[in-house]
């Protein structure tokens, strides 16, 4: 059997800690995980038992939540983050990092934060989890996939504007992010020869020159020297045309070239199970694709499958990586 997972708590004051209770209840002894984060945020009745070490959460998950206690500076209101809970949330992903990788921790799965909160109340210097983790890990270069049962999709760039998308996609920049997906493809999801497949920027993928140039100038030239050196890359093909069920089956993963293409489709698809999966890094690390959701926190309204979903992939990824 693999290590457990660890689940870093992620802001107090959103799901995460209603969630986490929920998934252990759907979970328990069939996926071992444990909670790093302050026992007093969990919802009032959560079994739960404090543990010293991952290992105890092997067999104490199959009656109650494993708790590795980490102490916070205040309790926690539902829908109210308090900045002064800034540097517990940091420590419980730094925390969840190092027994990853000290191979107590088989992956580390984070539950949403609240980035203004880490900001206000200690000065957070990295713009979401993803950067802190690639600083954890001390690697320039992580790529971000969204992943469900029926497709995964990887945005070359993510969080800026759609108008500076054409300058941001430059041919090193989607190099890296195919090698990165290709890699992660067959040392943690099991694939031999992935499949992949490229989104053109434009619609109609340019067409020829019609509607943009990019595909011909840039995009093009980067899937020949790939596939010259024996990848499985189909593309720069036109964006509508790529999702239907029969286009989904003859890929294992997408390369979209912004944020909306990519995450439109799997939203689409499948809203609340998509996990959100970081690749590039020494170690896994998943998330629920969803953020803190103040507005329903603490109201027992939140859908844990998102988490459990994350939880899930994170073991499958394990046990690939592990060679089981």
């Amino acid at each position: 059997m693999t290590a457990p997972i660890a689940l870093s708590c992620g802001e107090p004051a959103g799901i995460g800690p209603e969630i986490a209770a929920a998934a252990w209840r759907t979970l328990k002894g069939s996926l071992p995980f444990f909670w790093i984060g302050d026992p007093r945020h969990l919802p009032a009745g959560t079994p739960l038992q404090i543990i010293e070490a991952p290992a105890q959460a092997l067999d104490v998950s199959r009656t109650a939540l494993p708790v590795l206690a980490l102490p916070f500076a205040a309790p926690a209101t539902p829908g109210q983050p308090d900045p002064a809970n800034a540097q517990g949330v940091i420590d419980a992903i730094a925390r969840g990092v190092a027994l990853v990788q000290s191979g107590a921790a088989s992956a580390i799965c984070t539950a949403p934060i609240h980035k203004k909160a880490l900001k206000d109340g200690a000065d957070f210097a990295y713009p979401g989890h993803t950067e802190y983790l690639a600083a954890l890990a001390g690697v320039e270069r992580v790529v971000m996939m969204l992943a469900c049962d029926a497709l995964r999709v990887v945005p070359v760039t993510i969080h800026i504007p759609l108008a500076e998308v054409p300058q941001a996609l430059t041919a090193a920049l989607l190099t890296d992010t195919i090698l990165i997906t290709h890699s992660a493809l067959r040392r943690d999801f099991g694939l031999a020869a992935p499949r992949l497949a490229v989104a053109g920027l434009n619609p109609h993928a340019g067409e020829g020159g019609a509607m943009g140039h990019e595909e011909i100038e840039m995009i093009i030239p980067v899937l020949d020297a790939l596939r010259a050196e024996g990848m499985d890359i189909a593309g720069p093909m036109s964006a509508d045309t790529m999702f239907h069920a029969g286009a989904r089956a003859r890929y294992d993963a997408a390369i979209c070239m912004y944020h909306d293409q990519a995450l439109i489709p799997i939203k689409t698809l499948d809203f609340a199970g998509g996990v959100n999966v970081t690749l590039g890094l020494p170690f896994i690390r998943t998330s629920p694709d969803h953020g803190t959701a103040f507005d329903i926190a603490g109201r027992g309204m939140a859908d844990p499958s998102s988490l459990i979903a994350a939880l899930k992939m994170a073991d499958v990824m394990a046990r690939a990586r592990a060679g089981q």
